[in-house]
């Protein structure tokens, strides 16, 4: 019997102008500008932790790690099957492997463990650095790093609970604090009924005696519910309060502490958040009856440092992404990077992610000293708020067009793209959305005129250096001399920002960067979207700095 030879198949699956996998690269060695920003800011000590962490959270594992997280959010688990109050929630392998590594990388400590000047720098570094391959697990991160400051203020509390904050070990299980060497502190602060105003909170806290209270109420946004304690507010009879709630009682039986459900979310999937009940938990207030907001406020502040921190490290990410892309793909017969409007896109997607990177840097800066040095206060005070109200905003819309840059490959979830723009909304939202952030400044200007003098001392470092940006000084500086009306706060808030970036720009950056910011952002030779400056801007120097060096 014969035997046919079939000829082989055609070839309609050869891939072709497809640009490599972007994976096993060091996310700090290949950022200039964050590895020089880490020097300036006194953090050059940090440098070997960061490359360390930069080569592993670039690996093609950690990558992976970060699609796996999200592809496999956290269940809850209510009750076990015997009916039992269970109250946990089960999280993927992948995630707890991002939580290992960036707890043994100190993201959760490092300000309160080490004691060379610049920790804040060196940490903002890091978490620019685990943003860019996951930025969900940092939630629980964010918080327990500032909840420490809160924390002290009651010594005996400290002495009990700080040294298991600032472990770098790992340990996820639910277990009483006398088995277990590590802790993570979570927040629960917003109701329902009140949202961002948290003076409308319902919930209650009845003393059993001058510092233990057992606390009743519902939380509608509980953050990391497998934390081993939480900083909660709650109604005292002297008023709204702050307490520390751990998932235990003194008596190390389970906490009438009940997660009733997790939240399903745009973006930061891989991170639980949850509803809450507190249905008598015992709690020990911290600071005093009546002053909650007050004694809070420090972790709120330092977690809308690391919002900024999420933020840029999310449009660095998109960045390089972009770039990475059109350096490898060809279209109308010439690479992507050779054709002059998509060279505009990439160099104003790449002088965003740069005057991003540097505010920041200059805040942590500030935050390593802001406890002894009353001029660094008062321009965190207001710079911070600022910041965030306009980096979280802008990241946004930074993604969105890097993801365009890509065409379709880019809207599929493989690109990780797509969870990169899903995340980005939340540090906008997290620590105050734009309204309540905008009127802080209003605020701040107002109970702290001292921040309104270091803020414009930082940005009058920039003047003669550029036409545009002495222009806006001038302007702002008019802007700042009468009381803004609440319906001017956002438009203030940008000018901040904007006079921040281009003073640091002017000051830091190349030439080529630093004219074509100021040029645009703050001239008038710009468009509405990304890829409008001037046709004479030098897009090769500009993208020669921030490709991956």
């Amino acid at each position: 019997m014969r035997q046919t030879l079939l000829s082989p198949p055609p070839a309609t699956h050869e891939v072709l102008n497809q640009p490599p996998a972007l994976a096993d690269y060091n996310l700090f060695t290949t950022d200039q500008v964050l590895a020089a920003s880490v020097r300036r800011g006194g953090a050059g000590w940090a440098e070997p932790r960061l490359e360390e962490y930069g080569r592993i959270m670039g690996s093609e594992e950690a990558i992976r790690w970060g699609f796996q997280a999200n592809e496999n959010p956290p269940v809850l688990h209510t009750h076990d099957r015997f009916g039992h109050r269970r109250d946990e929630v089960e999280f993927h392998p992948a995630w707890h492997a991002l939580m290992r590594l960036s707890l043994e990388h100190d993201l959760h400590s490092l300000p309160w463990s080490e004691t060379q000047p610049g920790a804040h720098v060196a940490r903002a570094a890091l978490l620019m650095i685990a943003s860019q391959t996951e930025a969900g697990h940092l939630c629980p991160l964010s918080m327990t790093c500032f909840s420490v400051p809160v924390i002290r203020r009651e010594p005996a509390l400290a002495r009990q609970w700080e040294p298991r904050i600032l472990s770098r070990l790992y340990d996820p299980r639910l277990l009483p604090p006398s088995s277990k060497n590590s802790a993570l502190v979570g927040m629960a602060m917003t109701e329902k009924q009140g949202g961002s105003d948290v003076r409308a909170n319902t919930t209650r806290a009845e003393p059993l005696n001058s510092v233990e209270y057992r606390i009743t109420g519902h939380k509608w946004f509980c953050s990391a519910p497998m934390c081993d304690a939480f900083l909660a507010l709650a109604q005292a009879p002297g008023g709204l309060s702050c307490f520390f709630l751990p998932r235990w009682t003194p008596e190390e039986t389970k906490n009438h502490f009940y997660i009733q459900r997790l939240k399903n979310k745009l973006g930061n999937r891989s991170n639980a958040s949850s509803e809450v009940e507190f249905d008598g938990a015992w709690a020990m207030r911290i600071g005093e009856e009546g002053r909650g907001v007050a004694t809070i406020i420090e972790m709120v502040t330092g977690t809308r440092l690391d919002c900024i921190a999420s933020s840029a490290g999310g449009m660095r990410q998109a960045l390089t992404q972009a770039i990475h892309y059109a350096r490898h793909r060809c279209a109308f017969t010439r690479l992507l990077a050779d054709q002059p409007l998509m060279q505009n896109v990439l160099a104003d997607l790449a002088i965003e992610s740069e005057a991003a990177t540097l505010l920041l840097m200059r805040l942590a800066s500030a935050f390593d000293s802001r406890h002894t040095d009353a001029g660094e206060h008062g321009f965190a005070r207001l710079a911070t708020a600022a910041a965030k109200y306009w980096i979280s905003k802008r990241a946004i819309a930074h993604v969105s067009e890097a993801l365009e840059c890509l065409g379709g490959n880019g809207y599929v979830e493989e690109s990780i793209l797509p969870r990169l723009y899903r995340e980005m909304p939340v540090n906008s939202l997290w620590e105050g959305v734009g309204n309540v952030i905008a009127l802080d400044i209003l605020r701040a200007m107002a109970t702290e005129p001292e921040s309104v003098d270091r803020v414009l001392d930082e940005i009058r470092l920039g003047r003669g250096a550029d036409p545009h940006l002495d222009a806006h000084i001038l302007a702002l500086e008019a802007d700042l001399t009468h009381t803004a009306h609440d319906v001017e706060a956002r438009r203030l808030a940008e000018r901040i920002a904007l006079a921040l970036q281009g003073s640091l720009l002017v000051r830091h950056s190349i030439p080529a960067v630093a004219d074509a910011f100021c040029r645009s952002r703050l001239g008038k030779d710009w468009g509405f979207c990304c890829g409008t400056l001037p046709a004479a801007t030098p897009f090769g120097s500009i993208l020669d700095r921030a490709a991956m060096v």
